[in-house]
């Protein structure tokens, strides 16, 4: 039997309790269809910053080299935001690992289930069809750029783009649009920006590989006005790194909740999939945090990394049941009831 094996990166807070209820989902994936899956836990963010000094450690590295895909959980600890002047953060470790993989896409699906409808700020009616995803380009621009102070009154950000790498994703987003509704949205600031102006120009040029492609354009002002006054009108939106960590949030809150939405980032050779959820520390050591943006993220593994389809299709039923009967954590739950974190992940993995 062939074994796959994946590394696993809980991180910080809320990390390990969704990620031990995605393991847990996966060994009822084995079980069911006869997979094996071997795992290597290692160490990011803070808590690998207490035990080495160093939020993306050589030893994580050398794990997430040597798997068939990556679990990453959540970074991020209050005690750091308390100290912005502090010379190492836990989201370093996040920054270093996408730049060493070579995750330059990071994909996000938005989709709002019926029966999560109450769950969204937005009215029933604008929710009719919502069913989009978000290339996010992952390692270029401001994030990477040079950066610095200027004595005590001023700071800069440096924001840098290739046509590379704009085109190395551009074409991922052209080939998903064409598997779906065929239609993609470029979101960028080209009144302003000349890294947008380049964006606008190098996608232009692709368009003309994909003919059955529907391409536009939309200034991230206007976007993000669009997905809460009309959502339903995106199929694919491809955009810049940050614009893209702001859209997608945004995005999360469309569809209810960011505890049921997750990521896939990929690269050249490696892969990597993350709920879009971050450490939640208020919540940490609870049993409260919802489980199934994770949970979700190892159905996206299945189905892009191993090209499981039915293995991942599993998985998301079971997710979407859960929803449907109610089984539920407290952030999704009518009046703040639900279950616990550890019960859903149980419940899911019941019916796999």
């Amino acid at each position: 039997m062939e074994v796959k094996h994946i590394a696993l990166l809980p991180g910080d807070g809320i990390g390990p309790e969704v990620m031990a209820e995605a393991v847990k989902v996966l060994d009822a994936v084995g079980r069911r269809f006869g997979r094996s899956f071997c795992y290597e836990t290692a160490l990011v963010g803070a808590t690998a910053i207490a035990a080495v000094g160093n939020p993306y450690p050589e030893g994580t590295h050398r794990i997430c080299l040597a798997s068939d895909a990556v679990l990453f959980g959540a970074v991020g600890d209050p005690a750091y935001d308390l100290n912005p002047k502090a010379g190492i953060r836990p989201e370093q470790g996040l920054l270093a690992m996408r730049k060493q993989l070579g995750l330059f896409a990071n994909i996000r699906p938005t989709v709002c289930y019926p029966a999560l409808r109450r769950c969204s700020p937005l009215r029933p009616e604008r929710l009719d069809g919502v069913d989009f995803v978000v290339f996010r380009e992952l390692t270029g621009g401001l994030y990477f750029g040079r950066r610095g102070r200027e004595g005590d009154d001023g700071a800069f950000d440096t924001c840098i783009y290739s046509r590379e790498e704009i085109r190395r994703i551009a074409r991922l987003a052209f080939e998903t649009a064409m598997g779906r509704r065929g239609r993609l949205t470029l979101v960028d600031k080209s009144n302003i920006l000349e890294t947008s102006r380049l964006w606008r120009d190098e996608v232009q040029q692709l368009q003309a590989d994909y003919p059955g492609v529907q391409l536009d354009f939309l200034f991230v002002d206007n976007a993000a006005m669009q997905l809460v006054t009309n959502p339903a009108v995106f199929d694919v939106i491809l955009t810049e790194n940050m614009f893209g960590d702001i859209l997608t949030d945004l995005a999360a809150a469309v569809a209810g909740s960011m505890g049921i939405l997750p990521s896939a980032s990929l690269g050249s050779g490696h892969c990597l999939f993350e709920p879009v959820h971050g450490s939640y520390p208020q919540a940490k050591g609870r049993n409260i945090a919802n489980p199934v943006a994770m949970i979700l993220s190892a159905a996206m593994m299945l189905d892009y990394a191993f090209g499981w389809t039915e293995e991942a299709k599993a998985v998301q039923g079971a997710c979407e049941q859960s929803f449907a009967e109610g089984f539920v954590t407290q952030d999704l739950a009518p009046e703040g009831a639900g279950h616990t974190t550890s019960e859903v992940g149980d419940w899911i993995a019941a019916r796999i």
